[in-house]
């Protein structure tokens, strides 16, 4: 495996793929990596030759990825609940944030269904 940024990614698998394994780089980001690089999407990550990843590894240094975007969201988080925003309010009663509705679903967010009303036996 081919470390990059502190992540193994998978040998097999093409170059553009195996850089969506790190937090924070999705594929657009890592076609443009690739493109500043100098490398071919098309090439699997066991074919790149030291240089290469040389290369690839200085063009992910420039954003801002994994332990430190984690640190970064949470912070932001914390920053919205602190000052008592709407968003920060639901953040903290587990409820969606981004305006989805709550009355059908929201599963994800409010966890399993705690009671049910009148159950007849």
């Amino acid at each position: 495996m081919a470390r990059i940024a502190g992540i193994d990614v998978p040998r097999e698998k093409r170059v553009v793929i195996s850089l969506t394994y790190i937090y924070g780089i999705g594929k657009p980001t890592a076609q443009e990596i690739l493109k500043e690089a100098g490398v071919s999407e098309d090439t699997r990550v066991r074919d790149l030759t030291e240089d290469e990843l040389s290369r690839i590894r200085t063009a992910v240094g420039q954003y801002t990825i994994e332990g430190d975007l984690r640190r970064e969201v949470s912070l932001n988080i914390k920053r919205l609940i602190e000052i008592g925003s709407y968003r920060g309010i639901r953040h903290r009663r587990g409820l969606p944030v981004r305006g989805q509705k709550t009355k059908n679903n929201a599963r994800t967010r409010k966890g399993p269904s705690r009671t049910i009303a009148n159950k007849k036996k």
